[in-house]
């Protein structure tokens, strides 16, 4: 009977530990740790895998994984058309691959991606146009693109 209620009293004292741990950690700001090469932009899903980044067509690699603000992963269905603050990552092929939805303070941080200062507007004017193919377009006005 003294083992059985020895590890009751441990039990009991290890969940009233983790239950006091997990009420704190809801104070804390919640930032996590991003790659070097994640870049910040302002993404809208439009209809999957299509989207907006930066108010330019884009599109979703077909294995995307896109993190909402606790970390969990959801479906692009779910943001439909609304404007968020990301960072992400893309694949080999250009795709947007990974996808953080950034909480209050991960906006507070600085990251790459979003030109800022008086000449983001005149270097986006010399930016080369996104060509995006309706399926109509001639053979030979299709993008060339390097072998």
């Amino acid at each position: 009977m003294n083992r059985w209620t020895s590890v009751l009293f441990v039990a009991l004292a290890s969940l009233l530990i983790n239950t006091a741990s997990a009420q704190t950690e809801d104070f804390k700001p919640n930032t996590r740790q991003f790659p070097k090469e994640a870049r910040r932009g302002e993404l809208v899903v439009l209809t999957a895998p299509e989207i907006a980044m930066d108010s330019k067509p884009d599109r979703l690699s077909p294995g995307v994984r896109i993190r909402d603000i606790n970390n969990n992963l959801i479906l692009s269905g779910t943001l439909a058309n609304q404007r968020l603050i990301v960072n992400y990552l893309r694949d080999n092929t250009g795709l947007v691959h990974n996808v953080w939805v950034l909480n209050a303070e991960e906006i507070k941080q600085k990251m790459p991606g979003k030109p800022e200062g008086i000449l983001s507007n005149i270097r986006s004017m010399f930016e080369p146009a996104v060509v995006k193919d309706d399926g109509n377009t001639p053979f030979n006005q299709l993008p060339k693109y390097k072998q």
